[in-house]
């Protein structure tokens, strides 16, 4: 099996002036790129979690928008100005809990904005430089992510995570990944527990998927067996990724999170947010605030079965995510350190 190590989650081609994704629907069985160029089938694609995890949300919502706007035919800079602006709202309005989509956009605004001498086409070409800059960006807050994550693990150590925080939610390594796939480089040994996390199985379809597929010892539960290996004490700590972190340090991630750190704190198991400081909202307070996402109730109820497994009529709720409250949280691993609240960062 190849490793999802050797592909690009997000790209651009530069031939064809489109958008690249891997179709994370289609895995794990199949690994299908898909080229988009259109602004329904971008939004489509970041709905329909065709692309997904937050920091890729936020790379492929900039390369969408630089594509969009390189296809508006006009010299008049106020009309191509209201046209990104509008493409931006439309785009943003796809996923809201993920911080990353519309930080990424407001930063493709500011290059509009901040450009105020330059031609139409100029600022066509500063856009597509300012989301490729955004992807590198990527990759390097994660690998420096995984360095700080690593100092906290030791080799042979039982790691659990939840959801898909890995390379399939990141341009490369991931953020709760990160530190994996760097002590993998190096010989830690490290023994993965993965919850399948329902309803979308992101656990089970891209987590455990890249994770094997890259040669790491993973192990598939189910959501509601983590308390078990956490009794027996085989995980030594929980590594997530966040779609959220609120300025008291509440945060948003794949709905079940706060389950699993409610548990760790029952046995004493740490419980570490991976988060890139781009997901880190200083402007919400505290997670009350955040907007959860409902989902369509389908989800439950028939997307994985060949018939309906519930019955017909009955109420089904279906958030995307929940928020974890900040007293459950050891700390957060970013790519400027380790630390306990996210008031930190303001001081370093």
């Amino acid at each position: 099996m190849d490793s999802i190590l050797d592909y690009e989650t997000v790209g651009y081609d530069k031939e064809k002036r489109a958008l690249v994704i891997i179709d994370q629907t289609k895995l794990p069985n199949e690994i299908e790129f898909i080229s988009l160029r259109a602004a329904e089938d971008i939004w489509d694609a970041i709905y329909e979690l065709k692309v997904r995890g937050a920091p890729a949300i936020g790379v492929a919502a900039a390369i969408g928008l630089a594509v969009l706007a390189g296809q508006i035919e006009t010299n008049d800079k106020v009309v191509f100005l209201e046209e990104v602006e509008r493409q931006k709202d439309y785009l943003v309005s796809s996923r809201p809990t993920a911080v990353n989509l519309s930080w990424a956009l407001d930063r493709m605004m500011q290059v509009c904005h901040g450009q105020k001498k330059s031609s139409v086409e100029e600022v066509k070409e500063m856009l597509l430089m300012e989301a490729l800059a955004i992807k590198r960006e990527d990759i390097e807050v994660c690998r420096k992510i995984g360095e700080f994550g690593l100092t906290l693990l030791k080799p042979g150590d039982g790691i659990l995570t939840h959801c898909n925080a890995g390379q399939l939610a990141t341009c490369k390594y991931g953020t709760a990944t990160a530190p994996v796939y760097l002590g993998h480089e190096r010989g830690y040994g490290f023994r993965l527990f993965v919850d399948e996390t329902r309803p979308l199985l992101q656990g089970a379809r891209l987590t455990a998927f890249e994770l094997y597929s890259a040669g790491i010892d993973v192990t598939l539960l189910c959501d509601n067996m983590s308390a078990s290996i956490m009794q027996k004490g085989l995980v030594q700590a929980v590594l997530v990724g966040c779609d959220r972190v609120a300025a008291n340090g509440d945060t948003a991630n794949k709905i079940g999170t706060s389950v699993v750190a409610a548990v760790a704190k029952q046995y004493h198991v740490p419980f570490y947010v991976c988060a890139p400081t781009s997901t880190i909202d200083f402007g919400t307070p505290t997670g009350e605030e955040i907007v959860i996402e409902q989902r369509k109730p389908e989800e439950v109820s028939h997307m994985w079965y060949q018939k309906p497994m519930t019955v017909e009529g009955v109420k089904i709720y279906n958030p995307a995510f929940d928020v974890t409250s900040h007293h459950l949280i050891t700390g957060f691993i970013t790519e400027k350190g380790i630390v306990k609240t996210p008031a930190e960062l303001c001081l370093s």
